[in-house]
């Protein structure tokens, strides 16, 4: 049964993120946790950690503090929609973030959507606002994990550097 989200987090960024990566809108899991990417099995913030050879961050403020230091902003594409439970699938009535906010004010040389709903609804709503193409990634959920094996992901997410570095 479908439901209707409005998102509640905040983007995390500051004056020195370099890039900004967005998902489509958080999970019932991470909703619960209070993070994005707060499902214990989604593979994101593993992936980050060995992309960026530092320590996996365990709870929310580790990972808030790992973003800054690694010069990444995190948000989502959508910012209300009709979802039923994690199933990007099942996403109608998409209302954007207004992404805008976040590329004027941090000096963002790239943008990346992880999974294909994310760069579908980023195509459709955001770029006509922005101007910036988006640099697909796939995703880390944990229904991906058959089509792209950790490592797999973490060598796709390896772009990222070029842009941090």
């Amino acid at each position: 049964m479908p439901q209707e989200i409005t998102h509640t987090f905040d983007p995390v960024y500051d004056q020195a993120s370099k890039i900004l990566i967005l998902g489509t809108m958080p999970s019932p899991k991470s909703r619960k946790n209070g993070f994005y990417y707060g499902n214990p099995q989604n593979r994101f913030w593993p992936v980050l950690a060995e992309v960026l050879s530092d320590e996996l961050p365990v709870n929310n403020e580790e990972k808030q503090k790992f973003l800054h230091k690694h010069h990444i902003a995190l948000w989502d594409v959508v910012h209300s929609c009709s979802i039923e439970g994690a199933s990007d699938g099942s996403i109608r009535n998409p209302v954007p973030n207004d992404i805008t906010r976040v590329l004027k004010a941090a000096p963002i040389g790239a943008v990346f959507t992880t999974g294909k709903k994310a760069e579908e609804l980023y195509k459709r709503y955001c770029l006509p606002q922005t101007g910036v193409q988006a640099i697909y990634l796939p995703s880390t959920s944990p229904a991906n994990t058959g089509r792209f094996p950790f490592a797999e992901l973490v060598s796709a997410y390896r772009c990222i550097l070029l842009y941090l570095n």
